[in-house]
């Protein structure tokens, strides 16, 4: 194993153990344990940098490299590729605060307890068949932009724990992820084209799993009712009878800030940015940014009230950014110095040649953990073509281990992955803690893999 591949799952699993047991914050950890085991990979980055003198070696190529660890961590791969991300966070949040703060999700909420009482297992099972609508358009940001605002006072309301909340549309949009039109398959499918055995169209490759995706919907279901069903024996049954009552608990201030009147104006700006955040081809940031405008200029008009919603909203929109380029700083070291690179040829040299036949349902296992090792664009175009090759040296078809990949890495993956900024967006608007997060849905996340893995094979979807 090269210093870099050890030093790259070292990064991970010191990030992931100190942010677990709250020995750290997400940010600090996402922020010095890249950096540190970036500044230790400088003596083995083969490659001196663009600019450093030919031939360099020892101290001198430490130093030319360590320069461009700047360049990583703020270049296209690190905090360059989430900057529009950030944007959008904060019009975000601005914009469904200040459509939380006028009232306009409290008519919704009595209106959904109407209709499915105040039963957490009927509310489970609502959350993630409403993820898995609103993900048929292929985005985790959008689905948690959607999804989250929407439902977050309901379950507040019913004393519902928001980790909850986040674990079922974490599953739910993961496991649509896998559709045809998902980053993963389509990468999965690219990245296979030229191979023997894999289908000229992202939909025949994608079709021989549909069964599989199909009993992973009914295993997210499942569980969803499970985990209703759990926080319904934690509230009790006194407490959810006299949880329509949330309206007697608001203060003065609260109340005053409430715009009735502006209810259906508001419900279609909701719409509108909806509508433009699935059609209009605009950025996300975009949107938000534009609807943040109308928002607070039609509810709240004075520049006094206008500048008091930001101030209320700005903690929340600094703690999530944060992250969010932190995040950025993890992935810029871990692809900039070749750490991920060297990890995936790891993992690929230590599987035994007598597990050859074996590929895909060993893909199929390993998918959704790798998901905390690998971003999409490295597995898909890195490892997989690698492990697919290997495979079709034991006459394993090397599609079907594309198609073992896509049950699990970077689908119900990829709402739990630091490698993702939907995943810091998800934790932020649930307002949940990243590592309570992860502890509770990586677990849940592995199982439906497993079960499509288990119905693939035995479908002859995933031939081994």
């Amino acid at each position: 194993m090269s210093p870099l591949a050890i030093l790259g799952f070292l990064t991970v699993i010191i990030m992931l153990v100190l942010i677990m047991t709250k020995k750290a914050s997400p940010l600090v950890a996402l922020i010095v344990v890249p950096v540190v085991t970036g500044i230790i990979s400088c003596f083995f980055i083969a490659v001196v940098p663009e600019g450093a003198a030919e031939g360099t070696q020892g101290v001198v190529n430490f130093f030319a490299n360590f320069k461009s660890l700047g360049d990583m961590i703020t270049g296209s791969k690190g905090i360059g590729s989430v900057a529009a991300t950030g944007v959008m966070f904060i019009f975000s949040i601005l914009f469904f605060g200040i459509l939380t703060d006028a009232g306009t999700f409290r008519p919704i909420i009595k209106g959904i307890l109407n209709l499915v009482g105040t039963d957490p297992v009927k509310i489970g099972i609502g959350t993630a068949i409403l993820a898995a609508i609103v993900h048929l358009d292929g985005s985790g940001a959008v689905t948690f932009l959607i999804c989250v605002p929407a439902l977050l006072p309901l379950y507040d309301a019913l004393g519902m724990r928001r980790t909850t909340l986040a674990t079922i549309v974490a599953l739910s949009a993961g496991t649509m992820n896998i559709l045809p039109w998902g980053g993963p398959t389509i990468r999965a499918h690219t990245a296979l084209a030229t191979m023997a055995g894999t289908e000229a169209t992202v939909t025949g490759f994608f079709m021989p799993v549909l069964p599989a995706v199909l009993a992973g919907l009914v295993c997210v279901l499942v569980i969803s009712a499970f985990l209703g069903a759990g926080e319904k024996k934690r509230i009790g049954t006194v407490a959810l009878q006299a949880a329509g009552h949330a309206e007697q608990e608001l203060t003065d201030e609260q109340k005053a800030l409430l715009r009735p009147r502006l209810f259906w104006v508001n419900i279609l700006l909701i719409v509108a940015a909806i509508v433009s955040l699935l059609f209009s081809g605009f950025a996300p940031a975009v949107v938000f940014m534009f609807f943040y405008v109308l928002a607070t200029v039609i509810n709240y008009p004075s520049v006094k009230d206008s500048k008091a919603r930001v101030d209320a909203h700005a903690k929340e929109a600094l703690m999530m950014c944060s992250v969010l380029f932190a995040a950025g700083c993890f992935t810029g070291i871990m692809q900039g110095t070749g750490m991920i690179t060297e990890m995936a040829s790891t993992l690929v040299s230590v599987i035994p040649n007598t597990l050859g036949q074996f590929f895909p349902l060993i893909v199929g296992i390993i998918g959704m953990p790798a998901s905390l090792l690998f971003d999409p664009d490295s597995f898909y175009y890195g490892v997989l073509p690698v492990l697919a090759q290997t495979a079709e040296g034991f006459g394993v078809v090397g599609a079907d281990v594309g198609r073992a990949a896509i049950l699990g890495q970077m689908t119900v993956g990829f709402p739990v992955s630091p490698l993702t900024a939907s995943t810091f967006l998800l934790v932020g608007l649930s307002g949940v803690d990243f590592g309570e997060h992860q502890k509770k849905t990586i677990p849940l996340a592995w199982l439906v893999s497993l079960v499509m893995v288990a119905v693939a094979i035995l479908t002859r979807g995933i031939a081994i």
